[in-house]
């Protein structure tokens, strides 16, 4: 196989989250330096001896779609849409890197839809704020299905008036 070609699959194993920069960088130098050794020789359970791009590409999205879908748990288990979505970040981010920006947007959104909720309760003595709590309501509801069928496709979605918090 010609070099270039070598050197054009790592790459593309780096990018899919394959091999870190650095699992990249000395596979790359073996490869220019004319060693035959294996490309790579990674603890890691994602690496391309063991799953293919595409099948990481799909592990991710699935697993996207269930951190965004996650956060309706809060109208099953108290204080689940908070926790869940947090848990399943926390520990697929380094598995699957593309799981980074979902849990972000999620997370954005918790913290966001705290603070309006918040700045809801004492407009209840208004009465608006009983109007605006439905519409976050409303609007938890639908935001994480529209996240979820978004990443369900392979895109990240921010959440309308969600603050950037995370970034």
């Amino acid at each position: 196989m010609a070099l270039a070609d070598e050197i054009r699959k790592l790459d593309e194993l780096r990018q899919s989250g394959a091999l870190s920069e650095e699992e990249y960088a000395r596979a790359k130098a073996r490869v220019i330096d004319g060693e035959a050794a294996p490309v790579m020789q990674s603890a890691s359970p994602y690496t391309a001896e063991h799953t293919a791009p595409a099948e990481i590409e799909q592990q991710t999205r699935q697993w996207a779609t269930i951190l965004h879908i996650s956060l309706l748990a809060g109208f099953l288990i108290p204080y689940g849409g908070l926790i869940i979505p947090v848990v399943i970040w926390q520990f697929k981010r380094n598995e699957l890197p593309g799981i980074d920006p979902h849990g972000k947007v999620v997370v954005n959104w918790i913290i966001s839809l705290i603070i309006y909720s918040i700045i809801c309760v004492p407009l209840c003595f208004i009465f608006i704020g009983f109007f605006l709590l439905m519409a976050l309501v409303v609007l938890h509801v639908i935001f994480p299905i529209v996240g979820g069928l978004k990443a369900n496709s392979g895109e990240v979605w921010k959440y309308p008036l969600s603050i950037s918090f995370l970034t």
